[in-house]
């Protein structure tokens, strides 16, 4: 059996497995492993075990534990609801105010977490029955909790970057960087969105009635301040690393600690808190040691068959495609396949084909990371099976019907893939603060 037969045999098993319902790590792992020993008899075994120590001595991994740590105690302490009450009050008198509030708290719940359903737990549960109260529009609600919430896996501290920093080998730091930019601007074109949408429709996203408006000036500062935490504990975190002062790992604990002590603080660091934090911190950390581990056995033997460099020699040698044309066709995969997969899943499957094709192409790996990451958040939400199309249908109320939703995310589908093309075209967008950072 030829080599290339051998890969596609691997892939193809791989992806039966997913669509049967089988966890992530154990189909990428089972297939990894089999062959192995397939191919190389009993000194297979070996490439699981080298693929876990290198996780293991992974020192950037230490991150990991401890921003989920840290945002799970800013979302289970409370803290997330003082944010959208300093939001509903300084934006109620702006037309869609409460939604463009919603962005914002979705990017600083981003900033404490790094985890899309994250996101979208907090604002289903704390923005969307506000939002519904307050007479905005279903479809606009909707769409606008789903696309805030996909920031969470592009603005740092990005869970999913880390897993594509240790597939690609790059460096986490970099990569966190050059998702801050093109987060930004996204979350600044959503707002852009709703604030021109709600001007040019009102009942969209009325204002709030002066009775709602009228709180005094020193409630509204009170709020500032309680609504600013999580932000002035992100650049505590952040403040050090940037300047060189901190390393990734220690600017990570030194948000975790922040994050600690704020709870104990403002007196919400329970019992009930912390032992929730710890447990999930724990659950979340093992499942992408589980990932990570699969896909670099897996790896390892596509590297070994040769995938990459066949997958280069049809696209370039064969079929004389362009490198831009490529990339294209890449990322249209990644849409395709969020139709059914999520984003570890994608990664995992393609990353040992993708990324030496990449490289190979003359792309840079950190900008591709940033472009693989929108590309993924554009597919959580591209029916008929986004990822967060269904997350949003578990949480929302029963007059909201999957058609609204589905309906919902096609205006911020178009500003994402307005925001993917311009990374594109200019991928200074993306690798400019880290070159910036990282010159010092």
């Amino acid at each position: 059996m030829s080599y290339e037969l051998i890969a596609i045999l691997m892939f193809s098993t791989m992806m039966l497995m997913l669509m049967t319902g089988q966890r992530v790590f154990g189909a990428i792992g089972a297939v990894a492993a089999l062959g192995a020993v397939f191919l190389y008899g009993t000194g297979g075994v070996e490439i699981p075990f080298s693929a876990a120590i290198k996780l293991m001595k992974w020192y950037p991994l230490l991150t990991l534990p401890m921003f989920i740590f840290m945002g799970y105690v800013l979302s289970e302490s409370r803290i997330a609801d003082d944010l959208y009450r300093m939001f509903h009050v300084w934006m109620g008198p702006v037309p869609g105010g409460l939604a463009i509030g919603t962005i914002g708290l979705m990017v600083l719940i981003s900033a404490m977490n790094g985890l899309s359903v994250a996101g979208m737990a907090i604002g289903a549960t704390i923005a969307l029955p506000e939002l519904l109260k307050r007479g905005y529009d279903k479809r606009m609600v909707t769409g606008v909790i789903q696309a805030g919430s996909s920031l969470g896996i592009l603005v740092p501290p990005s869970v999913v970057l880390v897993l594509y920093a240790m597939i690609a080998r790059q460096p986490v730091g970099q990569l966190w960087l050059a998702g801050v930019m093109p987060g930004l601007m996204m979350a600044t074109m959503f707002v852009i969105y709703i604030w021109v949408r709600c001007r040019i429709q009102p009942h969209l996203g009325p204002v709030l009635p002066p009775e709602e408006r009228n709180v005094p000036m020193a409630e509204k500062l009170r709020l500032l301040r309680a609504g600013l935490l999580p932000l002035a504990i992100f650049f505590t975190m952040m403040f050090p690393f940037i300047n060189g002062w901190t390393s990734l790992v220690e600017s990570s604990a030194i948000g975790a600690l922040t994050a600690f002590m704020a709870a104990v603080v403002k007196g919400r660091m329970t019992r009930a808190v912390f032992e929730t934090s710890v447990r999930q911190t724990l659950a979340i950390t093992c499942m992408f040691m589980w990932i990570i581990l699969a896909a670099l056995a897996f790896g390892a033997i596509f590297d070994g068959l040769g995938a990459a460099r066949a997958l280069e020699n049809l696209f370039v040698g064969e079929l004389g495609l362009s490198p831009w044309v490529i990339l294209i066709l890449m990322q249209l995969s990644f849409l395709l396949m969020g139709t059914f997969l999520d984003d570890t899943a994608m990664l995992v499957i393609v990353a040992p084909l993708y990324v030496p094709l990449v490289a190979g192409l003359g792309f840079d790996l950190i900008w591709y990371g940033v472009l693989y990451t929108i590309t993924t958040q554009i597919a959580y939400m591209t029916p008929p099976f986004g990822y967060n199309l269904f997350l949003m249908r578990a949480m929302a109320p029963n007059d909201v019907t999957l058609a609204d939703i589905y309906r919902s995310i096609i205006p911020f589908v178009a500003v994402m893939l307005l925001a993917l093309t311009l990374v594109m075209v200019f991928p200074q967008i993306a690798l400019w603060l880290p070159e910036m950072v990282y010159s010092k």
